[in-house]
């Protein structure tokens, strides 16, 4: 299934009365009421007009019942709400509105879609005129601001005719559980990665990697300098002399993408958390490898695992990883980095690709996830993904011009110092380290990743 086609589906509903006496004089019946006022200038004079204002009012009122008894009823009003594309971070969806209704005359309706506040930062309103018998539809966009499932509301009509005195209220309940995504890259935004990646596939069939990896390619005599653990021992006795196995590149590798929802991830870069960022960065970094025929298998933890997926590969195995990336959601507590290693290290034993996003803590103790870290790259190769923090970045680069400002620069600069030596003695231990800027996350892991193909480092 392609994730870009990915929609919720349509909601119908027959519309209901909305409260005990779901109808009400319009402004325009207001007015007209109003008008007969003017009756009692004259009344002064004669009180005999002060009857001509009743009489007045009284036609008003009469006329807005009989206006509000020939609208249609409610449950003959249909209403629809369809989406026209998968919700996504960063990404804006069009969703449209349709009414249908079954009444004998045109009526002018107000449509307000109460959808919550990770879809629009209020409702919105619209007015049609619907005909019976005739579906009409209204389109609008907007751009959701969280991830997950989330509930929708309900859809409020507020009709009249064309005399406009009298209008009634119905409601139809539309409520659904949709889900927003993280942010979807389309082809055209993966077309130069893509291209990268085939270059990369031909240049290592034309040189076939011999002696790297572990995939077998074949048998020749043994030569000074062979390891012994590549010797065939059982074709060696065949022949009566040692005999080595050649070895070529896997061109199916694991790779594992763990994400860190804890504390830290929470935090706001713009308009969305770094934990945003990262599950986009991730979503990216899955479309790549499936299509260069790697296993991508998923980790998200805090202080327990959220999510887990087990490496695969296809259309299918992306859905799947998609699905468990929109209902990854930040903790307000610290992740437990040692648990998440005991997992993966359960899980995964051979060697694979492990893209790390995480962040430090902004304390003097060394932080738990640089012990985590040590136990992984034994067996895995790890690259360690951390976002760089803007107004830390800023306020180090500020000219200070008080005594406070003086001091709280030099906090950022001694925290980015100590971030970098960190990330230093992880390289140190034989991790490779990416700090980039949430904006071009998901542009440098995808670099790296094509990098450590290029060079085979599997």
């Amino acid at each position: 299934m392609n994730p870009f086609t990915v929609q919720p589906e349509a909601a119908r509903a027959a519309a209901q009365p909305r409260g005990r006496l779901p109808w009400a004089l319009t402004p325009r019946a207001l007015y007209l009421l109003l008008a007969g006022c003017l009756f009692l200038a004259p009344a002064f004079f004669r009180a005999r007009y002060a009857l001509g204002m009743l009489a007045w009012d009284a036609c008003v009122i009469i006329a807005a019942i009989v206006d509000g008894a020939r609208l249609p009823a409610p449950r003959s009003i249909d209403i629809a709400r369809e989406w026209l594309g998968a919700p996504s971070l960063g990404r804006d969806v069009e969703l449209e509105l349709a009414i249908t209704q079954h009444g004998g005359r045109l009526i002018h309706c107000t449509l307000l879609d109460d959808l919550p506040a990770p879809f629009l930062d209020q409702p919105v309103s619209y007015s049609v005129d619907a005909y019976p018998e005739a579906r009409v539809a209204v389109r609008y966009r907007f751009t959701p601001a969280q991830r997950g499932d989330h509930a929708t509301g309900n859809v409020y009509v507020q009709y009249r005719s064309n005399i406009g005195l009298a209008e009634r209220w119905a409601v139809a309940t539309l409520t659904q559980t949709v889900r927003i995504y993280p942010t979807l890259r389309t082809p055209e935004e993966n077309r130069l990665y893509l291209a990268r990646h085939r270059r990369i596939e031909l240049q290592m069939r034309m040189r076939r990697q011999r002696g790297m990896g572990r995939d077998f390619e074949s048998l020749r005599d043994y030569l000074e300098g062979d390891e012994i653990r590549d010797i065939c021992w059982t074709a060696s006795a065949r022949r009566g002399s040692p005999v080595t196995r050649l070895y070529e590149t896997e061109k199916s590798q694991a790779v594992w993408l763990v994400l860190d929802s804890g504390r830290l991830q929470g935090a706001r870069v713009g308009r969305y958390t770094k934990l945003d960022q990262a599950t986009a960065a991730a979503l990216a970094l899955a479309q790549i490898a499936l299509t260069s025929g790697d296993r991508v298998g998923l980790l998200a933890y805090g202080r327990d695992t959220q999510q887990l997926v087990l490496p695969g590969r296809g259309a299918a195995h992306l859905r799947i990883l998609l699905d468990a990336l929109a209902q990854v959601r930040p903790e307000a507590l610290e992740a437990d980095h040692l648990r998440a290693t005991a997992t993966l290290m359960h899980r995964q034993s051979r060697r694979s690709l492990v893209l790390w996003m995480t962040d430090f803590a902004a304390s003097a103790m060394q932080p738990e996830v640089l012990d985590a870290a040590a136990h992984l790259v034994r067996r895995h190769l790890l690259l360690f993904i951390a976002i760089s923090q803007l107004d830390v970045q800023r306020q180090a680069d500020a000219m200070p011009h008080t005594v406070d400002a003086m001091f709280e620069t030099a906090a950022a600069q001694e925290l980015l110092d100590r971030r970098e030596r960190l990330l230093r003695r992880l390289q140190e231990r034989g991790a490779m380290t990416l700090e980039t800027q949430p904006q071009s996350l998901a542009g440098s892991v995808l670099n790296r990743y094509l990098e450590v193909k290029e060079q085979g480092l599997l």
